[in-house]
């Protein structure tokens, strides 16, 4: 029966996930025909144009996700407490301050093996949703998916200093698997590098041929993708 359950709700997300894709892709190449955009806007991730917004109230996980990540941080629980507290951020916080003197390309690394080591789990066995955006302290505790691999990622460069504008969250459709997935993408000398839960190695985002980026979003915009 739970294997069941867990196989039902896995179909239920993929179907939500691409009722989402379709309808932004959708929206994407109305978007692009009424506006003829494509002699105007540069390739951007994954070779794809895109087109930036400012409305983040779209994203209700995401900015969630950030609201709860800085109430978090400012947890003064007892290390006695048998619940995941801010004393039990002290290892990851204690990674980070080892790698602040790194280079920055270094770093990238650090922090893509060290989130990459954690556990893929679905939302629906963790938290009994299909989908959910945890915060790294959710996510050191709990392991989790795609997304909560990329934004621990991501708030880990935010942490070492890095340009939050510089980084973003990306949601994919990966053409291989015919599933929805995210990414952590971050501008580093001239290139957009891809940290990703499924990939080893960093590597540039115009050496991955199949992705379809589908939005991508930072703590100040988020990026609607535009087929050529």
């Amino acid at each position: 029966m739970f294997v069941s359950c867990v196989l039902y709700a896995t179909m239920l997300r993929k179907i939500q996930c691409l009722l989402t894709l379709f309808f932004l892709l959708t929206i994407s190449e109305v978007w692009a025909a009424q506006n003829k955009i494509s002699a105007a806007i540069p390739e951007g991730l994954f070779g794809y144009q895109e087109v930036q917004k400012k409305n983040l109230n779209l994203f209700p996980q995401w900015l969630s996700v950030l609201e709860r990540h800085v109430l978090n941080m400012k947890g003064t629980d007892s290390c006695q407490s048998t619940n995941f507290n801010q004393c039990h951020l002290k290892q990851w916080l204690a990674f980070l301050k080892k790698i602040k003197h790194l280079p920055v390309s270094q770093q990238i690394k650090r922090v893509n093996k060290y989130a990459n080591e954690k556990k893929y789990i679905l939302d629906i066995e963790n938290y009994g949703m299909v989908d959910y955006w945890a915060t790294p302290k959710e996510f050191l505790i709990n392991n989790g998916d795609c997304e909560d691999f990329a934004i621990i990622k991501m708030l880990s460069m935010k942490w070492l200093g890095y340009d939050v504008n510089a980084m973003r969250v990306v949601v994919v459709q990966d053409t291989n698997l015919r599933i929805a997935h995210a990414v952590m993408a971050i501008e580093n000398n001239n290139d957009i590098l891809i940290l990703d839960n499924q990939i080893e190695e960093v590597i540039s985002h115009a050496d991955i041929f199949h992705y379809v980026p589908v939005y991508s979003v930072n703590e100040n915009s988020w990026w609607m993708h535009v087929p050529n």
